[in-house]
């Protein structure tokens, strides 16, 4: 298979319009038409990543952070990204990142830290809004049923964990053809009058080129009516960070004892123990100390994160306990979320995680 047929299934499972506006997600270096050698997965690249990916035979690197976050003027190999970039267009590697477009990703980044924590019935914390619109198209009636299920197909009526979602109305429509046209129904200079049904359907903004292209295809009428509506609504599934419960309460210190040796945790920073019972975890891999008020809203006895500053341990001591695991070790369970994809969707392909350990941060 060729790279960019990997790409497409990590895109389909984690869309890049997804991604926050500061992020530089996706193809970072390489050409994706060349056939696949194999793949390697890490959190970070570093000179020792693309090392390991020439050494084992993969080219294809697929990375949680991006290498490329600013615009470069020239190549000189002044810094490691340089550096990275120059080895890997020389070996013809692609590189390809996944990140805040899997952080918000329904079963993305925090979902797995969530499986690994043992947490239940999990929603978002922080969910997105505005990414959503409305479809309305017109449709005679016999072929309603077949507009309907392409426009499904290219991704409308997704409602939480419903799917195949449209409202549905019997009216009237009226139009006369002119000269040149094939009308699917009634004839050229008469006006006509048709039995039609009123589709509406939500589908996300991403997918409304996508959406266009499936109804134009499938739509009897030479020039099909629809509009586009912006849908002031949340989008419950997609979002930054997630709240869950454990199966059983636990105390304060053995909650993060655990939570310490489940992620390698050399040294877990957190506030002041007030005797709490743990049983509702908010968490967000990385840098999420931006959820904090969030966390504290949702209800949630602990928040666990990555990157939390001095000032906000005193901001939130009576709220809830706060719990900084490191930025690394947060996300380093990202790699079994890419193995997943690629290894579903290729089972024949060469997919290794990276062996370097890319955390700059080292304890004593």
């Amino acid at each position: 298979m060729k790279i960019k047929e990997i790409v497409s299934a990590l895109e389909m499972f984690a869309p890049l319009p997804l991604q926050d506006g500061f992020d530089n997600a996706g193809l970072q270096v390489g050409l994706t038409d060349a056939e696949a050698a194999g793949a390697l997965l890490c959190l970070d690249v570093t000179e020792e990543v693309v090392d390991e990916a020439i050494e084992k035979g993969c080219n294809l690197i697929v990375s949680h952070h991006p290498l490329i976050f600013k615009g470069y003027k020239s190549l000189t190999g002044r810094d490691y990204v340089e550096r990275c970039i120059m080895k890997a267009i020389k070996h013809d590697i692609v590189i390809f990142s996944m990140h805040t477009n899997l952080d918000n990703a329904p079963q993305g980044v925090n979902y797995k830290i969530a499986e690994k924590i043992g947490l239940k019935n999990l929603r978002v914390l922080d969910a997105k809004e505005g990414m959503l619109l409305k479809l309305v198209t017109f449709v005679p009636m016999e072929k309603a049923a077949e507009v309907r299920k392409a426009l499904f197909d290219a991704g409308c009526g997704q409602i939480g964990n419903y799917d195949s979602c449209s409202y549905n109305v019997e009216g009237n429509g009226t139009f006369r053809a002119g000269k040149g046209t094939h009308p699917y129904c009634g004839e050229q200079g008469k006006l006509h009058q048709e039995t039609e049904i009123r589709i509406e359907t939500i589908l996300p903004a991403y997918q409304k080129r996508k959406v266009i292209q499936a109804l134009i295809q499938a739509h009897p009428y030479e020039e099909p009516a629809f509009d586009f509506y912006p849908v002031q609504d949340t989008w419950y599934q997609v979002g930054a960070g997630v709240v869950g419960e454990l199966k059983t309460e636990e105390n304060e210190d053995a909650f993060l004892c655990r939570v310490k040796k489940l992620f390698g945790v050399g040294c877990v920073k957190h506030s002041r123990f007030r005797g709490r019972k743990i049983k509702t975890v908010a968490l967000c891999g990385g840098s999420g100390a931006f959820l904090l008020p969030k966390a504290v809203s949702s209800g949630a006895d602990v928040f666990i994160t990555g990157d939390v500053k001095y000032h906000d341990y005193f901001g939130y001591v009576n709220d809830i306990l706060i719990a900084d695991i490191g930025h690394y070790e947060s996300e380093q369970y990202t790699k079994e979320i890419f193995y997943s994809i690629i290894k579903d969707e290729f089972p024949a392909l060469k997919v290794i995680m990276t062996g370097v350990n890319t955390n700059p941060i080292n304890y004593l």
